[in-house]
């Protein structure tokens, strides 16, 4: 694993290798054993979006590993005034150990990989999110025990998240459901890789779809970048909310997840979010833990 750009370019072992890792450093940060795995190394964290859990996961997570990070906004940085992402990626390869980009275009993070010289982490695009993704299969193993023969479901707008959970979720033996409208749905690639590889549906009819639900799992309706669509959004996933009716479709014991933030109320219930929320927060902490567990495989590839 040279970089982390998207989860169809890993492999089972390397994902698995990725969460081991992750529980081995999130029992030592819990036990006060230090780490400082990365001494004398720099992270560059690219901010084309803004922010809450990506930066203080990857700033603390640095600090934490021994090694320090550099939050670089895109308003201050010539790539938003129209360098080339080219000439970006071989300059700040001249000063980094390792790059973070949280941005629009996939293509932005595939390009300062392949001009750059070190390791570039995908910290959300409008196509993937795999950061995030990794910690949501990290949650789904503690509390379930394994992620093989779960029945993960997701409902909500085909987005970043979605090609992400379907992706991740299929390459470690979970069967997907995804409850979309039909003009909201997940990549089309990606929905034909699914069906190929794996149990898979993708379905308009959101009681099918958590039907037997070990993991329900859903996202805002309107991301950054689409306020303006909010309204439409609204009304296109009125009845695409996580409540007790669908609870009551899913296991029994099923658990909910939620990246965040979120909108109580529009995609999920208050009540429904109060009674999970031990499983949403210890989703959100784990980002922390196995962002770090990237950093440590990818900046330290050299010594392996």
């Amino acid at each position: 694993m040279k970089h982390l750009l998207k989860l169809m370019d890993l492999s089972k072992e390397e994902i698995t290798d990725i969460l081991n890792t992750a529980d081995q450093l999130k029992y030592e940060k819990k036990h006060g054993i230090a780490h400082p795995l990365l001494a004398g190394k720099t992270l560059g964290m690219i901010f084309q979006k803004a922010s809450t859990r990506t930066r203080v996961s990857f700033e603390a997570g640095m600090y934490q590993l021994g090694g320090s990070a550099l939050f670089l906004s895109a308003n201050d940085l010539q790539i938003g005034r129209g360098e080339p992402v080219e000439d970006t990626a071989r300059v700040l390869s001249r000063y980094l150990d390792g790059l973070m980009i949280r941005t629009y275009a996939q293509q932005e993070v595939e390009a300062l990989a392949e001009y750059g010289s070190i390791p570039v982490i995908n910290g959300l695009t409008d196509y993937c999110h795999p950061c995030q993704v990794l910690a949501d299969l990290m949650t789904i193993r503690e509390y379930k025990g394994k992620l093989e023969n779960n029945v993960m479901c997701f409902i909500g707008d085909g987005n970043n998240m979605a090609n992400s959970l379907i992706v991740g979720g299929i390459k470690m033996g979970m069967e997907v459901h995804i409850a979309c409208p039909s003009e909201y749905q997940p990549d089309a690639h990606i929905v034909s890789w699914a069906k190929d590889h794996g149990k898979f549906i993708c379905t308009q009819n959101v009681m099918d779809a958590s039907a037997n639900a070990d993991v329900l799992i859903t996202d805002v309706w309107a991301s950054m970048g689409q306020e303006r669509e909010k309204e439409e959004r609204k009304k296109a996933f009125s009845g695409y909310q996580i409540n007790d009716k669908i609870l009551a479709c899913a296991k029994q014991d099923a658990m909910v997840m939620h990246c965040l933030p979120a909108h109580r109320e529009e995609e999920i219930t208050t009540k429904v979010f109060e009674t999970h929320a031990n499983e949403i927060f210890d989703e959100a902490e784990n980002r922390l833990h196995v962002q770090k567990s990237i950093l440590v495989k990818l900046l330290l590839q050299d010594k392996e």
